[in-house]
């Protein structure tokens, strides 16, 4: 079998075109074709030209020509050319070329080594589109990369992976230095952008400098990562930004060696700062930091037994507002958490803003606390790219010592004139075991949001989403909005409102918010609306929980109080229930609220009155039964007009007031005598 597979490797004809390789003897360069990653495919061989080889180098001085046994050695081969670069020869500066010119069809990887003086430093420019800095395991979306290196005593280091298009202009290193240039099979780069010029000693095992021209984000990385730092060597990275622009650097990922002699820490040197600023990698990194900056990672002596030093960092680059302070107060605000972070358009993030409560300290997304006095400021123009959230939590677990009775419900004045968007404020009241929450609006009362009668949140300004909620169950009250007529909501269990503005809002009209909240005795309803209309405007409501329906068992009243002089009319958005019980029966009650007018049930087999005239205050009552699981859940749709009482109609209800009056009296008076 073994000479079988030599004789077809011998009778194997080239399939395609003849390639010619041929240096010159003063080229210094040595070109080497060599088997790629893929063991899978067939043996593809070389034609030198008989096609048994797998390998192929072609120094200096040779001519070589060569063709392969397959039709796509792209898969099977690469290629490595390798030039020595002797800069104290005096050939330095120069710009590298690729050299030899016409070397295509398979993967490339062009390396120079660069030779100086141990005492002179190499300075590696690179044109634009300048380079970006990738995890060392990562690809380029080009598959074009870039790989720097140089030498500390003998061992060699890799300053880091590059991709193109970035902000990285230069990198130099002390003394003798690698570049590596891949491109693929299919690609044709004729002049990789690359200078070499040599320089006095940078004292430093590298200096990386970036140049930003506008808002931009980058990652970058320690020499050797993620293996450990050189031992008492440093890296410095140098920071070049634009006018009116400000930087935040951020430790993604770091590891701290044990140190033998000295410390490992960063420092910084802003341009503006006479003095350096020296940090530990657990500090927390500066912000806000303006105009041109120098990093420099400082290693120590290292315990070779233990960990090494590592370290991953972004550097932010925002435009700046200069120095305007925007106060939020916050002084008085126990419970209160408030979020200022990026918003969503769509499925994507807009770009970073980075946001500060302090000079340095800042972050993309920051979280305060309530009970203090902030100054925040932002490393960004457009700030409609943030939103604020506010959480306050009111809780009482004994009324006797912290009884709430017509607590109001505030929102901080700061809030109104802050430049940034405050998209919900969320209350969470807690209540006692066996007592109720109660919602009183004042002023503006509340709109239900409903079909018929949608919110209109960008002309009022805000809405309500109410919950009420137990350990286990959360239950939906609804949307609610200003300029109804619902003068107040009681729940029995714990209750969260979430007030939400719209993105268009103005943020003045939260003035107009008024809510006031009390802790009551407990009711049995899940909740109990008090609707008290102001005007002879129809009024829409509907049943709580509506997305999902009114949940099993769950009973809810509406205390309907007329206009002066009116009567009300009540209809059903359907003329049923439209539901199926397992067990009980679902039921609404309608009566009066004074009187011994009579009571009006419906049970969910039979017909809704289809109007119903009433000329005083009455209550509606929506009781739920255990609905069978392939039922339709109950949802039902209430509307009241109103009707001016006319003075004849007025006339005969206070007769017949008149007469039940007269009426209880006799019986009254029988009775006693009865029983006298």
């Amino acid at each position: 079998m073994l000479l079988l597979g030599c004789i077809l490797a011998l009778s194997l004809s080239p399939l395609t075109e003849s390639a010619t390789i041929s240096l010159q003897s003063t080229d210094n360069i040595t070109i080497h074709i060599k088997p790629g990653l893929n063991k899978v495919l067939p043996p593809c061989y070389i034609c030198t030209p008989q096609c048994k080889e797998s390998r192929l180098e072609v120094s200096r001085g040779k001519k070589v020509d060569y063709t392969f046994s397959c039709p796509n050695p792209e898969m099977h081969f690469i290629m490595e050319i390798n030039r020595t670069i002797d800069c104290s020869s005096g050939i330095c500066p120069m710009n590298i070329s690729l050299q030899p010119t016409n070397l295509n069809g398979l993967n490339r990887t062009f390396i120079w080594d660069i030779l100086t003086s141990k005492n002179d430093g190499l300075v590696l420019g690179f044109s634009t589109p300048w380079l970006r800095q990738i995890h060392p395991s990562s690809l380029c979306s080009d598959l074009v990369s870039f790989k720097i290196g140089t030498y500390v005593r003998e061992s060699s280091y890799g300053i880091g992976t590059f991709c193109r298009n970035g902000t990285i202009t230069r990198i130099k290193v002390q003394g003798r230095g690698v570049v590596a240039l891949t491109i693929p099979w299919n690609v044709n780069i004729n002049n990789p952008g690359i200078s070499i010029t040599n320089r006095s000693t940078i004292r430093s095992l590298s200096i990386v400098e970036s140049t930003f021209r506008q808002e931009s984000f980058i990652n970058l990385l320690s020499a050797n990562y993620p293996d450990p730092f050189p031992n008492s060597e440093q890296m410095i990275w140098k920071f070049n930004l634009p006018d009116k622009h400000a930087a935040t650097v951020q430790f993604l990922n770091f590891t701290s060696p044990t140190c033998v002699k000295n410390e490992n820490n960063v420092i910084y040197h802003p341009n503006y700062q006479p003095k350096p600023t020296l940090l530990k990698l657990a500090d927390k990194q500066p912000a806000n930091i303006l105009g041109n900056f120098n990093l420099t990672l400082q290693n120590c002596d290292v315990n070779k037994q233990m960990i090494g030093l590592s370290l991953n960092f972004s550097i932010t680059v925002q435009k700046t507002q200069g120095n305007i302070i925007y106060p939020l107060d916050l002084t008085n605000e126990k419970g209160l958490v408030v979020r200022i972070s990026k918003r969503f358009f769509g499925r994507t993030f807009t770009p970073v803003c980075v946001i500060c409560k302090a000079a340095t300290d800042c972050e993309p997304e920051l979280v305060i606390e309530g009970g203090k006095y902030y100054r925040i400021s932002f490393l960004c123009e457009n700030l409609n790219s943030l939103v604020v959230t506010a959480e306050k939590q009111i809780e009482c677990w004994d009324v006797s010592t912290c009884n709430i009775s017509n607590m109001p419900l505030t929102i901080p004045q700061s809030f109104s004139d802050f430049p940034v968007r405050l998209q919900s404020y969320t209350w969470k009241l807690i209540a006692p075991e066996h007592i109720s929450t109660e919602i009183v609006s004042k002023s503006m009362f509340l709109q239900q949001n409903v079909s018929d009668k949608p919110c209109n949140a960008t002309a009022l300004g805000f809405t309500y989403d109410i919950f009420s909620s137990t350990n286990t169950d959360e239950f939906t009250l609804g949307t609610f909005c200003p300029n109804g007529s619902i003068e107040k909501i009681q729940m029995r269990d714990n209750v969260t409102i979430i007030l939400n503005t719209p993105s268009n809002g103005n943020s003045k009209k939260l003035l107009t918010h008024d809510l006031n909240v009390s802790f009551v005795s407990f009711i049995e309803e899940e909740c109990i609306f008090t609707v008290s209309p102001k005007t002879s405007d129809a009024i829409y409501l509907q049943t709580p929980h509506w997305e999902f329906g009114l949940p099993d068992y769950v009973s809810v009243s509406w205390k309907i109080n007329l206009p002066t002089k009116r009567s009300g009319r009540l209809k059903f958005g359907k003329d049923k229930m439209d539901i199926s019980c397992e067990m009980s029966h679902a039921n609404i009650y309608i009566k009066p609220q004074k009187g011994s007018g009579p009571d009006i049930v419906r049970r969910e087999d039979e017909q809704l009155p289809g109007s119903l005239d009433m000329y005083s205050g009455f209550w509606v009552n929506i009781t739920n039964c255990k609905t069978l699981k392939a039922s339709k859940k109950l949802k039902l749709q209430l509307y009241i007009t109103f009707d001016e009482i006319s003075q004849v109609l007025k006339i005969i209800l206070i007769a017949v007031s008149s007469a039940v009056g007269v009426v209880l009296a006799v019986i009254v008076t029988i009775c006693c005598l009865k029983k006298k």
